[in-house]
């Protein structure tokens, strides 16, 4: 692994996760969650411990966009796509965030600063489009304008 320190947290990890039932799961979150993503390095780690093989493990991770498989940015934006913000234009707004961070959903930033994701409902349809950053700050009725204010914010920010 990259780092020894990863190693400790997935030991850790499967010690106190792998003998639940449909372990699997529950681990991958807990390694995200801790590390900020699942290494390369921490599946045959899982595989083993839960007698899975490698590609059994990959696949659950590659399967869901939520798991990441690389260090994300210093920031997580999000732009919601459910079906009341596609009505008022995320749609247009999702396009407008790929081409200022020139990159797709699930991609970081080459500067390292946003990682993109979708989010499919932040709970404020009457006054979307919606895009949340990091995981407690709101910005509703974000035009291209607002959107690139925002992301000048974050870029300006450790």
């Amino acid at each position: 692994m990259e780092n020894s320190n990863h190693i400790i947290a997935v030991a850790q990890i499967l010690a106190a996760k792998q003998s639940l039932p449909g372990a699997l799961l529950p681990i991958l979150h807990d390694v995200q969650d801790t590390l900020g993503f699942i290494p390369s390095e921490a599946v045959p780690l899982i595989a083993r411990a839960l007698n899975l093989s490698r590609a059994e493990v990959h696949g659950v991770i590659t399967y869901y966009h939520y798991f990441r498989q690389a260090p994300p940015g210093r920031h997580m934006l999000r732009v919601c796509q459910a079906e009341a913000c596609q009505a008022v234009g995320s749609d247009a707004l999702a396009k407008h965030a790929q081409a200022a961070l020139a990159c797709d959903f699930h991609a970081t930033s080459e500067d390292g600063a946003v990682t993109l994701e979708p989010v499919y409902c932040l709970g404020h349809c009457a006054v979307g489009p919606n895009i949340q950053i990091d995981e407690t700050t709101l910005h509703a009725r974000v035009t291209p304008e607002k959107f690139d204010q925002v992301l000048a914010e974050l870029r300006s920010k450790p």
